[in-house]
């Protein structure tokens, strides 16, 4: 009953700010707290969630119930010092939050379970309201443990970056607090030592666990040139690294911000929880009234007053919806808000762009077909050598592929491109062409020989050495290996999926195709994205966009939920409800599973509360059950739900183990 309402609780963010310096809390941006939330915050939340004071009073109401129970000392027959003395001491802080309830004109359970001590206590029922006071203080102090795990949580995240960080400066190695450093320094991070920004490694060769970040389990190899993300674990070697985002503009300060807006905000469900419980309060009200008037027995009233309670809605909302985002965090997808997180539970289509998204948005080669009589090599040989110079994206695919095969690429003595049709290049006195079939028609050569497969999907470039055809080459963007997993689990869990991309039909299709997307849309603009989009929704669909690009932008604030890639430009980021920072499609559809799961708890509770009420309250006026036995169910059924929201909340992390451990054992994948 520490959280009956929601809405007056203090924020986790706030009491985790007020106890920590983390670099990575400083400077967040709170605008947008929703104001009645604020309004109703009373500051009963502790730093701790079990105090000394709290276990006194515990222990002296106890003392007193006792001592009424055998009659230690009982001077007066008709009142009982004791057990008056004992009420005053115990129901003390229920009393003041009632008091308060009342002048801010707000229904509460304390307000209730004022109401049913007071007139316990009116009957001489003083053991009764002291066992009722008893149950009332232990269930506060229970539901702050389970509430303090997600502090914790809180808590845990701001800490974690490192306060001194050594920086390479005017080519020294100094020492600087966290808070000084700037964009461009050169950090240096020993082995076991935390990663305090977003960058790129400059020097070293180490291991790195991601998994606070990305959800990656495994150390992640980087070496000159590879990305690293604050809040990650250096394991084993030393790694220098080019800051290039820091404090709350790292990913690991965006997750912060994400749970702290998460926690202050306000999802409809939450709303609904709240209204919901003062509802309830104000039915077990008038049916104690009726009770009353009907039978005549206070004890019977007083037993449906205490019975009924709205604990498990109230609280559990709020420490589900921040379960799911912490969990959904930890699987590396930054929610911003408990809103998108329940709207998420609800999607039925997911629409998706191709490039980028389901693809890694650079093109690769895909095949060497020579024709007959050219060897691969000789093939790969000359493209290369054509485009060493070339700046198409096609031409430097090419140009990286034959390097990765341990070509040698030779200098062409002269390069000639025409736009739109290919390379002309001079190489040991041999003409090379490289381009497309109108690129061979012009120059004579026929192009009809060569064996036209897997193109799909890309680009198909044919290659000719002094006016004979060698073969072609295809040149495709890569279809990200977890796309099609990602995609069957959502047709698994009932959901359309659309793709909708610039790129031509030809090779949507073929990529669409190959994942299993049935509805796709091709050669479209940014104005046509969002047109599709707009459409989807107003067919009531419940659309989750995923994209990466600017051109997404529109279509990512218009869909219900915006889904943006990590590796994704800043305004697609920016645009969107959901960041996810591995680039996985996979975690989207673990975040979509946690999004289901978190509706389905909130709903769970909210079933099982009414139920619970509706029986408790029609076996206490019948009789049935009397204000001790009424008031056990009450704390049961309360920390039931609220643990069955607990459920959501992260499991604590292990230990980082040392490098030695972290070596797979054998046959282990």
């Amino acid at each position: 009953m520490a959280v009956q309402d929601a809405a007056h609780c203090r924020t986790l963010a706030d009491t985790a700010e007020a106890s920590t310096t983390a670099p990575a809390a400083h400077d967040h941006n709170h605008d947008g707290h929703d104001h009645d939330h604020d309004d109703h915050e009373h500051g009963r939340d502790h730093e701790h969630p079990f105090e000394w004071s709290e276990a006194v009073r515990i222990g002296l109401v106890a003392i007193a119930a006792a001592a009424v129970w055998f009659r230690v000392w009982e001077p007066y027959p008709a009142i009982s010092v004791i057990g008056i003395v004992g009420l005053l001491i115990g129901g003390w802080p229920i009393l003041k939050e009632a008091f308060e309830n009342i002048l801010e004109r707000r229904m509460t359970m304390e307000l209730s379970m004022t109401i049913a001590i007071v007139a316990a206590a009116a009957i001489g029922e003083f053991f009764t309201a002291l066992v009722i006071t008893l149950f009332v203080l232990v269930a506060e102090v229970l539901e702050g443990l389970t509430v303090g795990r997600g502090r914790k949580a809180i808590r845990d995240l701001l800490e974690f970056l490192p306060r001194e960080v050594s920086v390479r400066r005017a080519g020294s190695i100094k020492s600087v607090s966290a808070e000084e450093l700037s964009v461009g320094d050169a950090i240096l991070v020993a082995p076991g030592g935390r990663i305090p920004v977003d960058g790129a490694v400059l020097s070293g060769h180490s291991f790195v666990d991601e998994s606070r970040i990305t959800g990656e389990s495994m150390p992640v190899e980087k070496t000159a040139g590879t990305q690293v993300f604050a809040g990650s674990i250096n394991q084993s070697g030393a790694l220098e690294v080019s800051a290039e985002r820091i404090g709350r503009d790292t990913s690991y300060g965006k997750i912060i911000e994400a749970v702290e807006r998460a926690e202050k905000s306000r999802a409809p469900v939450q709303r609904l929880a709240d209204r919901l419980a003062g509802y309830l309060v104000y039915f077990a009200l008038g049916a104690a009234i009726l009770t009353f008037l009907i039978t005549r027995d206070i004890y019977a009233t007083i037993s449906v007053i205490i019975v009924a309670g709205a604990c498990g809605i109230a609280a559990g909302t709020p420490l589900a919806i921040l379960g799911g985002i912490g969990r959904s965090a930890r699987l590396g997808a930054i929610i911003k808000g408990g809103v998108h997180l329940e709207t998420l539970g609800h999607v039925d289509t997911v629409v998706l762009d191709k490039t980028g998204t389901l693809t890694f948005g650079r093109p690769e080669v895909q095949q060497v077909v020579p024709v007959d009589g050219i060897t691969a090599d000789a093939l790969l040989d000359a493209a290369a050598a054509a485009e060493l110079r070339s700046e198409h994206p096609l031409g430097k695919a090419i140009v990286t592929y034959a390097r990765s095969q341990g070509r040698n690429v030779i200098e062409p003595a002269s390069f000639a491109y025409t736009p739109g049709r290919g390379i002309a290049a001079k190489v040991d006195d041999t003409t090379i062409l490289v381009g497309n079939q109108a690129w061979m028609a012009d120059n004579g050569i026929d192009s009809s020989v060569a064996r036209h497969q897997g193109t799909d999907a890309g680009s198909e470039v044919l290659v000719a050495l002094d006016g004979r055809l060698l073969g072609s080459i295809a040149v495709a963007d890569t279809v990200r290996p977890e796309a099609n997993r990602a995609i069957e689990a959502l047709h698994r869990m009932g959901i359309k999926t659309i793709l909708l991309t610039g790129d031509a039909r030809r090779v949507a299709v073929a990529v669409g195709g190959a994942l299993g997307i049935h509805d796709i849309e091709a050669e479209l603009l940014p104005e046509d994205k969002l047109a599709r989009v707009q459409a989807l929704v107003a067919q009531k669909r419940i659309v989750a966009m995923v994209g990466d690009g600017v051109n997404d932008a529109p279509a990512l604030a218009q869909a219900n939920v915006g889904v943006a890639m990590g590796s994704g430009t800043d305004v697609a980021q920016e645009s969107a409800d959901i960041v996810l920072l591995g680039n996985d499609l996979e975690r989207f559809v673990k975040t979509l599973v946690v999004a289901r799961r978190t509706r389905g708890i909130i709903w769970q509770n909210f079933a099982g509360t009414i139920g619970v009420d509706m029986i408790g309250i029609v076996l206490a006026a019948l009789g049935f059950l009397n204000p001790l036995l009424a008031a056990g169910i009450h704390v049961v059924s309360e920390l039931v739900f609220i643990l069955n929201s607990a459920r959501l909340l992260p499991t604590p992390e292990k230990t980082v183990a040392a490098p030695s451990e972290l070596k797979p054992e054998p046959g282990e994948v």
